[in-house]
């Protein structure tokens, strides 16, 4: 019997042991929250996820004026988040970011020179905003402790869309890296196109403009995302409420398909997400049946088949699915909650867990494993 049960607490030893370490604390999630402080927040909130039951615990906070967006960098030890100002104090900041405690350190602040930031991305290299109001698009240089140096240099939007309120002005909303590093896309909002930048390595900012690619007229690009094998990408445009699908090649964008999202033509699409394993997407639709489409994606051809709806809380504007793809995460700005979500990973739907998040009007997720 003795020697069963040596043998029995050997093996479990052993099994426990060859665990990788990270998969152990993967279950616990760092997840940031951004803001508009118009409200009763703060700032940044960051909290404890649980992914395995979509439980959150918060962390820390941190005062900051209108972060509606926020990026990890690739190592997860800064956060830059913008702050969405309508004015010439608009802004974007560099943190240290201790995931352990969900701790946020400042490092510095550089103004954008264009009003209302409400995109940022980075490649470890460089940091971009999308300014909305202000039409274009800024480049920030990094130093090697993390923090920004003044700004690089603005790529300015354009008109031509028919919306003659809308439109009228420049708008850009996002500025995204391809997934091979080589180049910029960014959502050219009024002017109803997609902008190509060249990633120089050899430079700190990016080359001047390369290429464009047209949208459908009316349509109003706001935010791109790329398939995980980066084959394909995927567009959602407020004003249509359409997702157009294209094809990715060496800085190539190809269109292949044009699908509604916002049946209600709503003009009010927000964010887009693919789910980690590539087979299904999602994109958010607000100020009208506010709640997020669901779509199957055709992994041969990248392709989308509407499969649902999910209705949820009010002004659902970015959101964010868990790493190992169990919880969808909605921050419902006007419900002043993020809603938790469970999802199906054999149909992709929806089912909320009810244990909403509460906070004043969140607007932004990422997490951090």
């Amino acid at each position: 019997m003795k020697k069963y049960l040596f043998i029995a607490l050997t093996l479990f030893v052993f099994s426990t042991q060859a665990l990788p370490q990270k998969t152990k604390l993967n279950n616990k999630l760092t997840m940031l929250v951004g803001t508009y402080t118009n409200g009763t927040s703060k700032g940044i909130y960051t909290y404890q996820f649980d992914q395995t039951n979509g439980q959150a615990l918060i962390l820390d906070s941190i005062a900051i004026e209108n972060p509606s967006y926020l990026t990890l960098s690739a190592n997860e030890k800064f956060v830059y988040a913008v702050s969405e100002m309508p004015d010439s104090t608009a802004a974007v900041i560099a943190y240290g970011f201790n995931k352990q405690n969900g701790k946020l350190k400042f490092l510095n602040r550089q103004l954008t020179k264009g009003a209302d930031p409400c995109y940022v991305s980075t490649n470890g290299k460089i940091v971009l905003t999308a300014n909305y109001t202000g039409g274009c698009m800024s480049a920030f240089a990094l130093k090697q402790d993390g923090s920004l140096n003044t700004l690089s240099t603005l790529y300015r939007g354009s008109t031509g869309g028919p919306d003659a309120i809308r439109q009228a002005t420049p708008h850009i909303h996002c500025a995204a890296f391809s997934p091979d590093g080589k180049y910029i896309f960014a959502t050219d909002f009024s002017a109803d196109r997609i902008l190509h930048f060249t990633v120089n390595p050899k430079q700190t900012i990016p080359n001047a403009l390369k290429e464009t690619t047209n949208i459908d007229g009316d349509s109003g690009p706001r935010h791109l995302t790329f398939s995980p094998n980066g084959k394909y990408a995927y567009l959602i445009s407020e004003l249509s409420g359409n997702i157009t699908v294209f094809n990715y090649r060496n800085g190539k964008l190809t269109k292949v398909q044009v699908i509604t999202a916002d049946k209600l033509h709503a003009r009010g699409s927000a964010d887009i997400h693919l789910s980690p394993d590539g087979k299904f997407l999602y994109a958010s639709n607000r100020l009208k049946g506010d709640g997020i489409a669901i779509f199957k994606v055709d992994l041969t051809k990248g392709t989308l088949t509407d499969i649902g709806y999910q209705f949820t809380g009010i002004h659902p504007r970015n959101f964010n699915i868990t790493p190992n793809g169990k919880y969808l995460l909605v921050a419902c700005r006007d419900s002043n909650f993020i809603q938790v979500y469970q999802r199906n990973e054999t149909t992709g739907l929806l089912n909320d867990t009810h244990q909403s998040i509460y906070l004043s009007k969140p607007v932004c997720i990422k997490f951090a494993e």
